[in-house]
């Protein structure tokens, strides 16, 4: 079973699947995401999960110029992690999705472990008006879109992050079968421990947001893993707080912001990251639990140091 310890609170400040219209809040220059994280890791992440935008438009950007606007500056005014998308955005190819992380070399990246329909198409009905003409066509096009990891791109990105750059993974399960697809990496010797799992549900495509799935999780990576991983829970939307939680009673870590649920409370938009990473803290808190601090979360992890990224 993966060991007791301080619970990792991560904190996905941006994402690339909400968009501008459903919330005026998301941060969308660099001057917003590096704030947005700031604050975040003030409020009690030790972890601060990266993607970028367009600051024209707010559409998902692979640049590695513009992840350089505020990298420097989240490392300059927090000691947080900094772990960056290999997701990227929607049809992204892999050498634009892992571009940034190449040239940043930061501690951890995530680290999506197979390929999967990955439907968002049902949000572009929940909205009239659009902000930006690009925002229902990108997710419209997700009813015939397959995000794509085969295990030769896999192998590729462990190459180029792990290898070569001393990169943390994130490896982040949309269900079963991927907890399989990095266990046979951590089996052949390209990985090593403690492996980082991040479970995901209520993803279209990925597995479902029932409690019974995240038992079975939990349980699955127990008997590939033993005790040499740490795990970590996001779920989409309304289901955010109480997976974490479940999560956080059960040994685990938890994932919040903006990327993954744009509210703080039914019917109510969150106003900031650092909201969601307050709630979430102090539920932790409640149920006489710690929360790790950056280096506590780096020594968890068996990270390479914040002193040996390229930010």
């Amino acid at each position: 079973m993966a060991k007791q310890s301080k619970v990792i609170i991560s904190c996905a400040v941006t994402g690339a699947i909400h968009t501008p219209t459903m919330s005026d809040h998301i941060p969308i220059t660099p001057d917003e995401i590096a704030q947005s994280s700031i604050e975040a890791a003030e409020a009690g992440a030790s972890i601060i999960h990266l993607h970028a935008r367009d600051p024209e438009n707010g559409k998902p950007t692979p640049d590695p110029d513009v992840f350089m606007q505020f990298l420097p500056r989240i490392k300059q005014n927090t000691d947080a992690v900094v772990n960056i998308t290999t997701g990227g955005g929607l049809g992204m190819t892999v050498d634009e999705r892992i571009a940034a992380a190449v040239v940043a070399e930061p501690e951890v990246t995530s680290f999506n472990m197979g390929s999967m329909n990955f439907g968002i198409f049902g949000l572009a009905n929940r909205y009239e008006d659009w902000k930006y003409d690009w925002e229902k066509p990108y997710l419209e096009m997700t009813d015939d879109f397959i995000f794509t990891n085969t295990f030769k791109q896999m192998e590729y990105i462990i190459t180029e992050l792990h290898d070569k750059r001393g990169v943390k993974f994130e490896h982040e399960c949309y269900d079963v079968s991927h907890l399989y697809n990095t266990h046979y990496f951590y089996s052949t010797g390209r990985l090593k421990g403690p492996i980082f799992l991040q479970f995901i549900f209520g993803i279209m495509g990925g597995i479902g947001a029932d409690l019974e799935h995240l038992m079975h999780m939990k349980a699955t990576a127990d008997k590939l893993f033993g005790d040499d991983y740490v795990f970590s829970v996001l779920a989409a939307g309304r289901h955010q707080m109480n997976f974490t939680t479940q999560s956080a009673l059960m040994g685990g870590s938890v994932r919040v912001g903006l990327e993954d649920s744009l509210f703080i409370a039914k019917g109510k938009l969150a106003e900031s990251n650092a909201q969601q990473v307050a709630k979430i803290r102090r539920i932790v808190e409640d149920l006489s639990l710690e929360v790790a601090t950056p280096d506590e979360a780096r020594e968890i992890l068996d990270l390479k140091g914040g002193d040996m990224v390229k930010f």
